[in-house]
This record gives structure tokens, sequence and C-alpha cells, in this order.
């Protein structure tokens, strides 16, 4: 029996990736309401392209439901570098969850948990029996690559992506997808705002994993190590320790989604009802629903 190919989208990465794009150039896509939608506009064409090319029987959506997590208790500074979002970006965040709505996608999130620690749980629960695909920008996914389980990066424009599986990953990486995690540990991760051990940065942290597999290894074998290496390692023990829970994605967040919900099947009157309430410009013209293959093929 044919598996089922199941998206899981990084509603968080889409949104963000499509209002910066335009954002730049000061192109909000306001409409008479007052609402700017150049994101919700943008994470459509990112969803509807990504289904086209991939064909997915079911889709899930998955959001960070605020900005404290369980992270933030381990680690106060937590992303603490990071500033409000833009103005012309708050009121989109619900805009978007309504459309993915009127989509019929399910949207998914939990309080405490981050988007990537769902698309961990539901891809983990999921694997197991399932073709499971990641749809998002952030590298910090690929640890989450295992059989049956597949991400996809997107790259500039629209429709470019970064394919990975397991084998591909470790061909390219020389590491294995659980690696990642040990080496964000020592690197630390300037975007998240967790510092690892300071002084080492990727080449090293690859080198020393490639040689003893873990941090444990690692720690294993200071005595192998070079004096300034073991220094580093032997000075900034505590943070490497917290550096990993922080870089891991829990992948026990407590969430579910049934497949009967996450059923690929839009609406076309709901559908439209939601872009034409949100005054998407031509939007008939450049999203054509194609019934007999049940894709929708955007901006052809």
């Amino acid at each position: 029996m044919q598996k089922n190919k199941i998206m899981l989208v990084d509603g968080m990465a889409l949104l963000f990736r499509a209002f910066y794009a335009t954002a730049m150039s000061n192109y909000y896509m306001v409409n008479s309401k007052g609402q700017p939608t150049n994101g919700v506009y943008g994470l459509v064409k990112h969803l509807f392209t990504a289904v086209h090319r991939y064909q997915p029987t079911h889709v899930i959506c998955c959001w960070d439901m605020g900005s404290h997590t369980f992270r933030n208790d381990l680690y106060p500074d937590y992303k603490a570098n990071r500033g409000a979002p833009p103005e012309e970006l708050i009121p989109q965040f619900d805009l978007a969850k309504e459309v993915v709505e009127a989509l019929n996608i399910p949207n998914v999130g939990v309080e405490g948990y981050e988007a990537d620690d769902c698309i961990g749980t539901l891809s983990s629960v999921l694997s197991g029996d399932n073709e499971v695909l990641i749809l998002s920008g952030d590298q910090d996914l690929l640890q989450l690559l295992q059989p049956n389980v597949t991400v996809l990066l997107l790259k500039k424009g629209y429709g470019n992506y970064a394919e990975y599986n397991a084998t591909s990953f470790t061909e390219e990486k020389g590491i294995t997808p659980s690696q990642m995690v040990d080496v964000k540990a020592l690197m630390g991760d300037t975007s998240d705002n967790y510092p690892g051990v300071h002084g080492i940065g990727e080449k090293t942290a690859l080198k020393l994993l490639k040689q003893h597999q873990t941090i444990e290894g690692i720690l294993e074998n200071l005595d192998a190590l070079t004096k300034g290496q073991r220094t580093k390692i032997e000075e900034n023990l505590e943070m490497l320790h917290l550096s990993r829970q922080l870089a891991r994605i829990h992948c026990e967040a407590g969430i579910t989604c049934s497949l009967e919900d996450a059923l690929y099947a839009i609406d076309d009157m709901k559908m439209a009802a939601a872009f034409d309430d949100l005054e998407f410009r031509n939007w008939r013209k450049n999203l054509i629903i194609q019934q007999e293959e049940k894709i929708v093929d955007p901006f052809s």
C-alpha cells in the first residue's frame, strides 16, 4: 500500500521569509482595511509552490505560540538579541493562520515550545508509517533527518529548494544528522543568542565530532585535544551542556494532529472568500487550481 506523504510546514519560517522579501523595498501590500498582507501572500505562494512540486497527501502547518518557551527558562538570554517584529508584520501572524485554516490545513502549536519542536514531535510520530517532508528555511531542522524524513530548505526565490535526506546530509557534511546538535552545542548560535564554547567555531566543532563522535567522546578524550581546545572546553563546560539542551529540538511536545484533519483538500469557495477578503490582487489569474490533479499551481 502506498505511504501517505505528509508535509510539515514551518509557518514561522515561511511567513518571515515572505515578509522580508518585499519589506526591504517598503512594499507591504496594504489593503483597503489597512492590513498589510505581503507576508501572508508570500507564505501562500511558498506553500502552493511546494505542494505543486511534491504533491503531498497531507499538510500540517506549525507555529510558535508566543516568544517565551522552555528554552528561556533554561537560559533567560535565549533569543534576547532579537528586537520586536516590525509593526507591519505583527497583524500578519493571525492573518496567516486564518488563511491556512481557510485552506483546510491544520494550524498546530503549543505554548512553551517553538514551531521546530512541533515539527520534531509530529515528524517523530508520523515518520514510522509515512513519508514526511519538512518545509522550512531553518537549517536546525536538519537534525530531524532519518529514514522516511526529508527536509526541504527554501532557497532564494520560489520553487528553489535544498533537499536533504539522512544519506545526502552525511555525504555533504561528513556527520550524521543527530551530530548537528553537538556541533551547535560546541560552536553556539548567534541567531538564537547562546554562546556554546567560546573560541570554537564550526570548523573545529566538525573536526572534533568526526574524530570523537559525540560531546561525551570529546570529554573522554580531552588529553588528545590541543591545549587550547582543552582549555576552552574545560572553561565553558557548563555552557556546553546548556547549549546542547538549547540546540536540541524537543520531540515530545505533547502535540498531535489526526491524518484525517490534515488531508490536503482545498475548498474552492472557502479559499476564494479568504483571498477576496484580504484583497489579494489577481489571485484568480495567478493561482490556478487543477482539480483533476488535486494540486495548486501558483504563478505559472
